[in-house]
Order: C-alpha cells, then structure tokens, then sequence
C-alpha cells in the first residue's frame, strides 16, 4: 500500500535562529554533495520537484523546512564534503550543519546517507563519529541501491556495518533506497513514524 504524504515546503534557514519556532519536530536528512538526497526527499513525500533535484554538488546551501501531513518537519541539510566551493564558504557549511545538528532542540533524528556503491567514506565515518560523541540520535539510508546487484549491494552494507562495529557497540538502524525504483519508501516512513511517537 503507497502511502500518501501532504507535503509543502515551509521555509530556508541561513543559520538556526531562523528554523521555525513551534513544537513540531524535525526529521533531518543529510550526506554528502551529490549523494542522491534531493531524490530521496522527493521519492519520500511523493512530490517531484520538492526539493530541487541537481546534478551539480553543493545545491542545497541552506536548512530546507518541509511541512509533512501538518504534524512534522522534513529537513533537508546542506551536503557536506564538496571540493568545489571555497575554503570559507565550506566553513560555513559545516557551522550551519554542526550548529543544527548539535544544537537545534527541533532535531529529532537525523538520517545520514551515504552512497551504497562507495566503501565507507571517510568523512562519512568522521561525521557518524561525532554524532556518537555527541549522543545524536541517527540513521543510515543506503542510496542509488539500484545501481548494484544484490551481491553488491549486500557487501556494501556488511563493509558498513564491520567499520561501525569497531566503534560501535550497537549499529544504528540501516535502510536501503533507491529513489528510482522507489525503494525503502514504506520502510523508512514507517520508521519515522515510530520515531515521532517516542
């Protein structure tokens, strides 16, 4: 059964004195540049063009508030790691991610995607470490898991999951996606479902 989504975009946020000040609670996205979250925000909510779809790097500069079924927020974050902009601008990015993430009381969980045909990425592990340091609640969504056969695609998330566990003494919730075949939709609403409840 699809499940069907009200969804409008609420507002941009350039720093986190401006995300919206009511008692809903926020529901991040984040990964880095190009890692395929504009297509999993739209595929999620069922809406084309909801959020901006790029196929350059480093589109979204600023926290995108989306309003979902009037009840929560879907965040969709800057992406984090691209080359391509400035050293200072770069800076930026990381303060406006690490000053939401950190510290905006909205946050409820936060979802990091990492791209399923690459090994653990660096950046992506120092950004799952400081989530732990810091007791963020998160998970792990797989994208572009069309693009591997399932032999592939099952290596991948084991190589995931054996770097985490040098760290981690419990795994974060693990998903699967893929925002062609829209894959991991009903499984990942699901779970934020749950997660708003507690």
């Amino acid at each position: 059964m699809a499940i069907t989504i009200k969804a409008k975009f609420k507002c941009s946020s350039e720093k986190i004195s401006q995300v919206p000040k009511d008692d809903l609670k926020d529901i991040a996205f984040i990964g880095r540049s190009n890692v395929g979250k504009s297509s999993l925000v739209n595929m999620l909510t069922g809406v084309n063009g909801l959020a901006k779809v790029s196929g350059t790097p480093g589109k979204t500069r600023l926290i995108n508030h989306f309003l979902i079924n009037d009840s929560w927020y879907l965040v969709d974050l800057p992406g984090y790691g691209y080359a391509r902009v400035s050293k200072s601008t770069r800076g930026e990015f990381s303060k406006l991610i690490t000053d939401y993430v950190l510290k905006c009381e909205k946050m409820h969980f936060l979802f990091v995607l990492v791209d399923s045909r690459l090994e653990p990425q660096k950046i992506d592990c120092n950004f799952i470490e400081l989530l732990g340091q810091n007791g963020i609640p998160f998970g792990i969504i797989f994208t572009k898991a069309d693009k591997l056969s399932q032999a592939q695609l099952n290596r991948s998330v084991k190589c995931w999951k054996q770097r985490l566990e040098e760290q981690w003494e419990e795994l974060p919730p693990m998903f699967v996606s893929s925002s062609e075949k829209r894959t991991g939709r009903e499984e990942i609403l699901a779970f934020i479902d749950e997660a708003l409840q507690k």
